[in-house]
């Protein structure tokens, strides 16, 4: 299980390089909105790796 929670936060993690790679290149342009939302999801998903790595997911949350 471990292993695969490695997994995951390391996909988690590469997401969130390829949002901040987005975001900066957005940023380049002008495209200020898109850039901004791309930070966001680069904040997200590096967020989410690291919830993981504790265990903790929100999706996995039962309501």
């Amino acid at each position: 299980m471990e292993g695969s929670l490695k997994e995951l936060a390391g996909y988690r993690l590469e997401r969130a390089k390829e949002m901040l790679s987005a975001a900066e290149n957005n940023l380049k342009i002008g495209e200020y909105k898109t850039s901004l939302n791309r930070s966001y999801y680069a904040v997200f998903h590096t967020m989410r790796s690291a919830n993981g790595l504790k265990g903790f997911d929100s999706s996995n949350i039962q309501g």
